[in-house]
C-alpha cells in the first residue's frame, strides 16, 4: 500500500477515537462530529474546562504535546474507559511568522517541540494500542508542507516535517495494521493565524471554514483515503 493511496475504512460508529487538540476551533469540531458518527472520545488538550464543554461526557486528558508522556496517559485512560485505543486525530499546534534571522530561537524550538517532536513522542506511545486495534492515526499538516511560504520557514518546515514522518511511518507500519493519513488542507479560518508564538500573519486570503476541514477528515478516516492533500479541497 503506498502513501496516499487506499487504506482501511475505520467506522467510527463504536470507535474509541483520542482526538489531540480537541479544545481548538477544528480539533473541536472533528471530536464532535467523530460523537456524531458514534465514536467513543477521549480528548486531549491543556486546558479541561474547554475541553470538557467539547463533547458532554467524553473522556478528557490534559496534557501538552511538548511531554513526552502524554500518548501514555491517552492510551491509559482509553483502555481504563473503553478497554482499547481505535484511533488518534491530532489537530493541535502552534505558528508564528516573519523571516527566520528576526526569529527568536526561543520560538523556533517551540514551534519545533509542539509541531513536530511532541506528534513523534505521541505516535511512539500510542502506536502500540492502535497495532492491537488495527487503527489509525491522522496528523494534520497544511499546504505549505507542498508550497513552502516566505516569511513562514520554520512553520512550513515544520509542516513540511511532519508530513515526511507520515510518509515514513505509512510504510513502516504497513504490515501491522495501523493506517496513517496525513491531511495538508490550504488556509483555515480557525483563528490561529491571529494567534501566533511571534509575528504578524501576512495578508490570506479568505481561508476554508473548519467545518470542511474537520468533515473531510472524518470521512477519509471511514472511507479509507490515506491523504488528502490541499488540492483535493478545491
Amino acid at each position: 500500500m503506498a502513501f496516499g493511496g487506499t487504506v482501511s475504512a475505520h467506522p467510527l460508529d463504536g470507535a474509541v477515537v483520542a482526538v489531540v487538540g480537541a479544545s481548538g476551533a477544528l480539533g473541536s469540531l472533528v471530536a464532535r462530529g467523530a460523537a456524531a458518527r458514534g465514536a467513543g472520545l477521549v480528548l486531549v488538550g491543556r486546558d479541561e474546562a474547554r475541553l470538557r464543554a467539547v463533547v458532554e461526557g467524553a473522556d478528557v486528558v490534559v496534557g501538552d504535546l511538548g511531554d513526552a508522556t502524554l500518548g501514555e496517559r491517552v492510551v491509559e485512560v482509553a483502555r481504563g474507559r473503553h478497554g482499547r485505543l481505535d484511533g488518534v486525530v491530532n489537530a493541535a499546534g502552534v505558528v508564528a511568522f516573519g523571516p527566520l534571522a528576526d526569529t527568536d530561537d526561543a520560538v523556533v524550538e517551540e514551534l519545533f517541540l509542539t509541531n513536530v517532536v511532541g506528534p513523534l513522542f505521541l505516535a511512539r506511545r500510542v502506536l502500540p494500542a492502535l497495532q492491537e486495534s488495527g487503527g489509525f492515526l491522522v496528523n494534520l499538516s497544511a499546504v505549505v508542507a507542498e508550497h513552502p511560504m516566505a516569511g513562514m520557514a520554520a512553520y512550513s518546515a515544520y509542516k513540511a516535517a511532519l508530513t515526511a514522518a507520515d510518509r515514513a511511518l505509512a510504510r513502516e507500519l504497513r504490515r501491522s495494521g495501523v493506517d496513517v493519513i496525513d491531511v495538508r488542507p490550504p488556509h483555515t479560518e480557525t483563528g490561529l493565524a491571529a494567534r501566533p508564538l511571534a509575528g504578524e500573519a501576512p495578508r490570506l486570503p479568505t481561508g476554508l471554514e473548519p467545518s470542511v476541514v474537520a468533515e473531510a477528515v472524518l470521512d477519509a478516516v471511514e472511507a479509507g483515503r490515506g491523504e488528502i492533500a490541499s488540492d483535493a479541497f478545491g
